[in-house]
């Protein structure tokens, strides 16, 4: 048992982070959520391979414009606020 103990200690356990793409807030569109808890940004992906796209996100907690965020995958866009809201016409 203590042959083994041993052994885990001596490996490395190294914190290991998925891989972000960092974007850039240019334009707060405006809260969100049923509380309005969270704000839609659009945000420019400033590296990667969706270099220079402009995406549609839900962000919680504070943020301004020029922030920047990191992004876990680039290809999913949130859903537009509607103007409206609920039984708008």
């Amino acid at each position: 048992m203590a042959k083994r103990d041993a052994k885990q200690d001596s490996k490395e356990t190294g914190v290991r982070f998925s891989y972000a793409f960092p974007a850039r807030v240019e334009e707060v569109i405006g809260r969100t959520g049923t509380r309005g808890e969270a704000i839609q940004v659009r945000c420019r992906v400033l590296e990667g391979r969706d270099k220079d796209k402009v995406l549609r996100r839900n962000v919680k907690g504070p943020i301004q414009k020029d922030d920047i965020l990191m992004l876990r995958e680039t290809e999913i866009e949130a859903r537009p606020l509607n103007k409206a809201g609920r039984g708008g016409q």
